[in-house]
């Protein structure tokens, strides 16, 4: 039985209040993560250090925060479950996200350790929140429109995130417009503005959808702590019997590795090769409203093809991607990647969600969501940290783009060996005798 049965809210209104937070939270994706905040870390916050190096803490400061979440992720995901809390969990970290990316107003000249501070905390709230949001899908969309509804989840948040991020824009390059004295103060209010569009589009989301049923199992603990411990400890008893669900997050650990190192390490690598601000910001830009009817496109792809075969098409062009990025030279190389970027980022990521959503059984998807938390936040740790590390022993950041390859190549062969009908089936059962139809 679906949560919104018992709604004042419609069927649609909760679909929407739900995808609404992907508007929400894609201010700080674009802003903070991917366009404005590397080059600020690199320009002014790390004035200090040479180009290398910022580009290398930077890789650091990603893989901190991304091991920080990966160790409590799954975690936190039982304890949810077990006390149905999914929206209060999800309140919390976004909580947390929003104060620390406001607080990045105070961030100035030489100031690296405290953005990376100030990054890691609000990366925290915005990946933890990410586990309860993702949870929820199952339980909002209808189980034939799943794909459909994460789908448009992205897409909004390309439109979102790539309205925000064309005001703070402006802002930065003619601060006079606005009265601002210059482009730091500028990108330092900017980064405050991504706090309150976060805070404020938030909301429908929390008005509009109900929290899930939940069933608590036999013999749990009613302390929510130790009953997560037991919760864990029971599917890894059990592991056998999700196969194919942990198949698939071995897939997506290896091949979210190359697309989240590309997403937060574009900025900086195009800035370390010489590429003009104007070039790489209004790239990434650009991918925000490109993004928008291609995550629709991959909805109706997955319809036709499958949503297995979408994914693999996806990685197929991720991995000329990375194989283009060693040739880089201009910004014209840049928009032109940026251009294949947009055509498979949003549908890889959000038919990998509604994939796993499917296969999640829904007595357990904050549980799972935790687990599939982990393995994009251990992408999060590796790939940041070759990108860097490759980058120091090189002394160039070249190697380091081409090396994601392997991600893409490995990743796309153990998709291939994932039963995802299998799955699915499993999780329908458990869903059946859970009465969470």
């Amino acid at each position: 039985m679906h949560p919104q049965s018992n709604s004042r809210y419609t069927y649609a209104q909760i679909v929407n209040g739900w995808c609404m937070y992907d508007w929400a939270n894609s201010a700080f994706a674009t802003t903070v993560m991917a366009a404005v905040l590397p080059t600020f870390y690199s320009a002014v916050a790390g004035a200090s250090l040479t180009p290398v190096r910022a580009s290398s803490y930077w890789g650091y400061t990603n893989t901190i925060a991304m091991l920080l979440v990966a160790l409590a992720a799954p975690i936190l995901g039982a304890m949810a479950d077990h006390s149905g809390a999914k929206k209060r969990f999800l309140g919390g970290f976004a909580g947390l996200g929003i104060l620390f990316t406001t607080l990045l107003v105070l961030v100035s000249t030489g100031d690296w350790l405290l953005a990376s501070a100030l990054y890691i905390l609000g990366r925290i709230g915005f990946a933890g929140a990410n586990i309860f949001y993702d949870s929820l899908l199952p339980h909002v969309a209808r189980p034939d429109e799943i794909d459909q509804v994460s789908t448009k989840g992205y897409a909004l948040g390309y439109l979102g995130g790539g309205l925000l991020l064309a005001v703070n824009l402006a802002w930065i390059m003619k601060p006079e417009w606005f009265g601002l004295p210059n482009a730091e103060i500028a990108t330092r209010i900017s980064f405050f503005s991504v706090g309150v569009w976060w805070a404020v589009f938030s909301l429908p989301l929390f008005r509009r959808v109900p929290e899930p049923p939940f069933a608590q199992e036999r013999g749990e603990s009613a302390n929510p702590l130790r009953a997560g411990f037991q919760r864990l400890g029971r599917t890894f008893r059990e592991i056998r019997r999700y196969r194919e669900l942990f198949k698939f997050l071995l897939a997506f650990w290896l091949y979210n590795d190359g697309i989240g190192t590309i997403i937060t390490m574009a900025v900086i690598f195009g800035t370390e090769i010489g590429i003009g601000q104007t070039d790489l910001i209004g790239a990434i830009l650009a991918v925000q409203f490109l993004g928008i009817p291609f995550s629709f496109a991959f909805g109706w792809l997955a319809r036709r093809l499958g949503t297995k075969r979408s994914i693999l098409l996806a990685l197929g062009v991720y991995t000329l991607i990375s194989i283009g990025g060693y040739f880089m030279q201009t910004g014209l190389h840049f928009w032109i990647l940026a251009f294949l970027v947009a055509t498979v980022q949003g549908g890889s990521q959000a038919l990998s969600r509604s994939l796993f959503g499917r296969m999640a059984p829904k007595a357990k998807t904050a549980e799972f969501f935790g687990f599939y938390d982990v393995s994009s936040k251990f992408a999060g740790i590796a790939g940041p940290a070759l990108f860097g590390l490759v980058g120091q022993l090189t002394g160039s950041s070249r190697l380091s783009i081409v090396s994601l390859v392997i991600f893409f190549v490995v990743g796309s062969g153990l998709l291939l060996w994932v039963n995802e009908r299998e799955g699915i089936r499993l999780a329908e059962e458990e869903n059946q005798a859970a009465g969470l139809v």
